[in-house]
């Protein structure tokens, strides 16, 4: 953060007051718990999480660089020789490989067939992605299905997440020259819980469309049209990276250009986004 904790804290008071909210109602809106704002609008907080800050932006339907008073002017970007100035990444499946090794360890410590744990875990992801169900709610439900005692599937999750390397490297190549954000259904909180585990990379996301934040999900239209509204530059100005082709299809009707990002072969992926991303001269 440019500003430090008391100013940051002085800041997200006037921005939330000015737009009219106590505090209980920006952590509703924004999915925080009522200590963890007070604290940071206190400066208790030494760097709070770039994630908080975006999700606080986001409920206050702001660009991070507007919430925190940075001009557009103290930042240059460049543009691809096709017109690209913005760059969107999913989460899952493009920055982090988790999906067959949890549902397999979880499978493995219940006695259960892998395929048996990915249908449970399937019938209840949309809903938690969307925010619509608790973490603790969708552990109950995915045990019930499944006919065990219990489960916390956020540990399964974080411990079965393995960075896809080549995609950090680029991702990183990409903040150098281009704004940057992330797009993604996942569960609640477990963005932060990435990101303090070095899991994904610590950049400078000018815009994170968090799914149990905003209460949409991939591949809806709604979705997509926030995060170009969050973007703030013409639509064919996006390029998005994702690992799914029907989120992929979906982004590409709303006008957004689209690379698949193919996990089985990260470094082809890899290399097919900076070639999308070529510098203009």
């Amino acid at each position: 953060m440019a500003m430090d904790e008391k100013g940051l804290g002085k800041r997200l008071q006037e921005v939330r007051r000015s737009a009219g909210l106590t505090q209980q109602e920006l952590c509703h809106a924004a999915n925080l718990s009522f200590s963890t704002l007070a604290k940071i609008e206190r400066g208790a907080i030494r760097s709070p999480s770039i994630f908080t800050i975006q999700s606080i932006a986001g409920a206050l339907k702001m660009s991070l660089d507007d919430l925190l008073g940075i001009g557009s002017s103290s930042r240059s970007y460049g543009k691809s020789k096709s017109g690209l100035t913005f760059v969107y990444f999913d989460v899952n499946g493009c920055l982090v490989r988790f999906y067959q090794r949890a549902s397999a360890r979880v499978a493995e410590d219940h006695g259960l067939a892998p395929e048996q744990v990915e249908m449970a875990y399937l019938h209840f992801n949309d809903e938690v992605c969307r925010g619509t169900m608790t973490l603790d709610d969708f552990n109950a439900a995915v045990a019930g299905r499944l006919g065990i005692e219990s489960l916390d599937w956020a540990s399964y999750y974080l411990e079965a997440a393995e960075p896809l390397l080549d995609m950090h490297q680029t991702l990183a190549w990409v903040a150098e020259h281009y704004r940057i954000g992330l797009l993604t259904n996942i569960m609640p909180g477990m963005l932060d819980e990435l990101l303090k585990l070095g899991k994904i990379p610590t950049l400078p996301y000018d815009v994170i469309v968090d799914s149990s934040v905003i209460g949409m999900i991939k591949p809806e239209s709604q979705i997509y049209s926030y995060a170009v509204e969050q973007a703030g530059v013409p639509v064919d100005e996006i390029l998005f990276v994702d690992d799914t082709q029907t989120n992929l299809v979906a982004a590409e009707k709303h006008g957004l250009r689209v690379v698949w990002f193919d996990y089985a072969r990260p470094e082809e992926s890899a290399a097919n986004v900076r070639k999308a991303l070529e510098l203009a001269d």
